[in-house]
């Protein structure tokens, strides 16, 4: 391929631009409308077509046809046919398991709703909170016992069942005359954990049809409760061992309804009527089985565990069973043990028959005689021997009327609804103040009362009162730990019925409390929640934050983890509530200061994803701050915040945008035409961000900020400011790595720079030549740095930057520009058409095709190359066709050769090729277009070989 010589063709942007918008014609809409019902004919498929085609057709009508759904369903709702035809299926054909168990369980739910109300409380919340509540720091042993081998073969002269009977009757005997294997000083984690093995092995045990080993690991699981050498612990105990007795009494149960449920599904409603005789005396062989456990406490647990299974022997099985086991309970010597075995009953009976209130009542008040028991001076030196809590111990002394009545009063108002016990809050008080201060202490009282007004509004009139009364208590425990359990609860009374000065007054008294001797580094998760309470009620933050205690109560948080999660609760709330933006300097400067904390947490052990959260944080504290026309005010801000939060790149990055957009909208107010004050003020815009983007760690962050600064530079005017700019991003791209770390994985930078490239080379057609450095200097000076960077090996990305650079040297030589920037002059101005400037982009442009054309050429040398060949010559071509001058021989015909040379081993898509020829047959009809009919003459489809 000869040398050429370049020369681009005029344009007439504005001819080109009206040339290219569709032509206006003139719709005769008639009775059409888009919103007008639109008749739809299906066409049955026809013989022969290919298979999954189809036909159809479809006309629009003046008259109001029927809907195009309906009339495809004939009338009928797909949704009722479903419903009618499943009214028509027989209960066997309808029934599976699953379903008919989802049923089931939700028939039970309703029925139980109906009974004991929506406002009761299941098992469900109160599980979670035990196990959280009784933890314990103490070692635990476990009693495992291990069966003996008396399971002896069937002597010849016994009959099957009997012996069958016999062998089942020992394997029982086994579990309690068997070893025992105790492990001893577990901890609490691997306590449950021993806990959550045999509830595995009980599953395991039925899955295998092993149903005595199963019975064997609940009785084994229901002796354990029988320790209570670590009360403390006993309440998750009780939970994690009666999960163990629920999973079996479902087990059981779902046997026995499986078995009554062939053929026929057993109704929801279903009656003793209803249950084969096979089910009944499976269901009996159980109760007989638990019947023979020798041992009180594991039969009482067992069948209590399988108490619903009632329901298959006898219409009134369970009403006779509960006052019988609520008797048994009374043999149980240990009062806490018999306490807690009657809770079991308790739950269990409200699960499975709810509408036996009653009988549950007298089982509750045999519950309320107990407290006598456990102030026996036996339960008061067992307490004592275990060191438990000194309340826990003044909680036991003796009392007048079933107990203590401190004790009643606090279960009374735990129990109850909230908005029972804050609409009588002024009487529970009176009740308090009576109440005996040995027994119970007053401040757990009014603890209790506090999560009841928290949680429910008592009278308006009276909650002065009720927060007073409450105060005068609180305050005067001793107990830091004490204290502060208690004042949290009250807190958030405060924050959601009275004002700042109320909830200042307390966290003054917090302060005050928990500062000596350092009380509040043992008390940060109650702090922690005083902190978000107030946060739930306070989103005001000039409120928040002109409160005089707010930010010593934040002092507090010494320890650097927790410091920092309560700077981020507060910086979410200020972000998720705060609409509009502020300049309110109390906000600022408490926002700062929280800020940052967050920021000076940062180091080089931070993980990344806490950085970038911690980042994303402080930029929505940034975006929030705005001084409105005091300009100077905001650029001052952030001086003060680059120097604040310097160790976080993106927040560095967010406040370069920031001056950038406020250079903008000073040009916006100024309307592009600078005072001497406001030319000073954006070249200081413009200073900030020169000075700030290099201390970016981040290359392409530095890039794109150098050149959107320099573009922000431009459109003010500032042509020195922006020519620095734009020759710091020059200068940068030899640093430019040939791979770069994308979201923790290792990529190839040469896609990135490419785009960047393009993008420059955009700005630079409206960048006016420096008047001491020559004629285009910042497009040779990018040129010769593209010339000298280190591309991957075979790589045309160079060569692909000079051919997007012939565009812009096109662009450079018209006479009117594509686009310009106001009041500043670019080259068309400056230049006027020069010959010599348009000769030296005539030079630069043959010098790019020249390498490109070189470059073809060696990838003609390799046969494995000739794809990328073809790319890159029709990439070419398609710039000589959109930029050239084709009127030149030469230059048309390296367009033809180009062409030809993209299709020589058919790898150029043909569809492209069939558009691109009727673009060119479409420009040729052009006036001054029409020497294309030429061109386009000399330019063939070939077919891929």
């Amino acid at each position: 391929m000869a040398a050429v010589q370049w020369r681009s063709r005029g344009r007439n942007y504005e001819a080109e631009l009206q040339r290219c918008r569709p032509e206006a014609a003139l719709v005769d809409f008639g009775d059409y409308h888009p919103l007008k019902s639109i008749m739809v004919t299906d066409t049955k498929t026809r013989r022969g077509a290919r298979k999954g085609s189809t036909s159809s057709s479809s006309s629009s009508s003046s008259s109001a046809p029927p809907d195009p759904l309906s009339s495809m369903l004939d009338g009928t709702d797909p949704l009722s046919m479903f419903a009618a035809a499943s009214a028509t299926e027989t209960p066997a054909m309808a029934h599976s398991a699953s379903a008919g168990d989802l049923g089931r369980k939700k028939w039970e739910k309703e029925k139980e709703e109906e009974v004991v109300g929506p406002d009761f409380e299941p098992w469900s919340l109160k599980r979670g909170e035990i196990l959280a509540r009784f933890t314990t720091t103490e070692k635990l042993s476990i009693n495992l016992f291990m069966g003996s081998d008396r399971g002896k073969a069937p002597s010849p002269g016994s009959s099957a069942v009997s012996e069958k009977v016999r062998t089942r009757l020992e394997e029982l005997d086994d579990l309690e005359e068997g070893s025992q294997r105790e492990l001893l000083n577990l901890s609490q984690q691997d306590y449950a954990n021993r806990i959550e093995e045999l509830n595995q092995s009980l599953k395991e045990a039925w899955a295998s049809d092993q149903k005595v080993k199963a019975l064997k690991i609940v009785i084994q699981c229901s002796k354990l409760l029988s320790d209570t050498s670590v009360i403390q612990f006993y309440p998750s105990k009780f939970v994690l061992i009666t999960d163990i007795l629920d999973t079996f009494g479902r087990l059981v149960y779902d046997r026995i309804w499986t078995m009554c449920s062939d053929p026929r599904p057993l109704p929801d409603s279903f009656t003793v009527d209803d249950v084969n005789d096979t089910a009944k005396e499976t269901c009996l062989n159980w109760f007989f089985k638990i019947a023979s456990i020798r041992e009180l406490l594991p039969r009482l647990y067992v069948e209590a565990a399988i108490l619903k299974c009632n329901r298959f022997l006898n219409k009134c099985g369970i009403q006779e069973t509960l006052p019988r086991l609520t008797a048994m309970i009374r043999g149980i010597g240990d009062p806490l043990v018999a306490a807690y075995t009657r809770a079991y009953l308790c739950r269990v009976g409200m699960e499975v028959a709810p509408h036996l209130k009653d009988s549950l009542n007298r089982n509750f008040f045999d519950l309320l005689g107990a407290f006598r028991q456990i102030s026996s001076e036996s339960v008061q030196k067992q307490l004592v021997l275990q060191r438990v809590e000194p309340l826990l111990t003044e909680m036991m002394e003796r009392c007048k009327k079933l107990g203590n009545n401190a004790l009643l009063l606090n279960s009374v108002m735990r129990a109850f609804r909230p908005e029972f016990v804050a609409a009588r809050a002024t009487d529970f008080i009176g009740m308090i103040k009576d109440c005996d201060e040995a027994g119970f202490p007053k401040h757990l009282l009014f603890g209790s009362l506090g999560r009841s007004v928290a949680c429910a509004d008592p009278p308006e009139s009276e909650r002065l009162t009720i927060l007073n009364e409450a105060w005068k208590v609180v305050t005067k425990v001793r107990s830091p730990q004490d204290y502060v359990n208690c004042a949290e609860i009250w807190v958030e009374f405060t924050c959601r019925h009275f004002s700042k000065r109320e909830v200042n007054t307390i966290l003054a008294d917090i302060i005050k409390h928990m500062t000596p001797d350092r009380a509040f580094e043992d008390a940060y998760p109650q702090l922690q929640s005083v902190i978000r309470k107030i946060l739930t009620y306070f989103h005001d933050f000039s409120v928040l934050f002109s409160m005089e205690r707010f930010l010593p109560f934040l002092d507090m948080f010494q320890k650097d983890s927790v410091r920092v999660e309560v700077c981020r609760s507060i910086m979410e709330v200020f972000i998720r509530h705060q609409v509009e933006p502020t300049r309110d300097p109390v906000i600022l400067n408490a926002m700062l200061h929280i800020c940052k904390t967050m920021h000076d947490s940062v180091n080089a052990l931070t993980l990344e994803d806490e950085k970038r959260l911690l980042a994303l944080l402080i930029i929505g504290f940034i975006r929030m701050v705005c001084f409105g026309r005091d300009f100077e005010q905001q650029l001052s801000f952030c001086v003060e915040a680059r120097a604040t939060f310097c160790n976080l790149e993106s927040v560095m990055v967010q406040l370069i945008h920031t001056v950038n957009q406020l250079a903008m909208e000073t040009n916006r107010v100024m309307r592009g035409s600078h005072s001497r004050k406001t030319a000073a003020f954006v070249r200081a815009c413009a200073a900030y961000s020169f000075i700030t983007i290099p201390s970016l760690s981040s290359i392409f962050s530095r890039l794109s900020l150098y050149l959107l600064s320099g573009q922000v530079a431009l459109a003010n005017q500032c042509l020195s400011q922006a020519d620095a700019f734009l020759k710091a991003a020059v200068s940068l791209l030899p640093e430019v790595p040939r791979s770069i770390s994308v979201e923790g994985k290792l990529r190839g930078s040469e896609s990135f720079l490419l785009d960047f490239i393009n993008n420059f080379l955009a700005t630079l057609l409206v960048v006016p030549d420096h008047p001491e450095h020559g004629v285009l200097y910042l497009v040779r000076g990018l040129l010769n740095m593209i010339q000298d960077y280190t591309w991957e090996d075979n790589s045309d990305a160079k060569v692909r930057v000079y051919v997007s650079t012939l565009p812009l040297l096109a662009a450079m030589s018209q006479e009117t520009y594509l686009y310009s920037i106001p009041k500043v002059d670019s080259n068309e101005t400056l230049y006027g058409g020069d010959p010599k400037f348009l000769l030296e982009i005539n030079k630069l442009s043959e010098t790019l095709i020249g390498q490109v054309l070189d470059h073809l050429k060696a990838l003609g040398r390799d046969e494995q190359s000739t794809r990328r060949q073809g790319a890159l010559a029709f990439s070419l071509f398609g710039v000589l066709l959109a930029h050239g001058d084709l009127r030149n021989n030469k230059l048309s015909q390296l367009a033809v050769n180009l062409w030809n040379l993209s299709h020589k081993h058919g790898y150029c898509e043909t569809r492209v090729s069939v558009r691109t020829l009727e673009f060119i047959k479409h420009q040729a009809q052009q006036a001054d277009m029409s020497h294309l009919s030429d061109t386009v003459q000399r330019l063939a489809l070939q077919s891929r070989t």
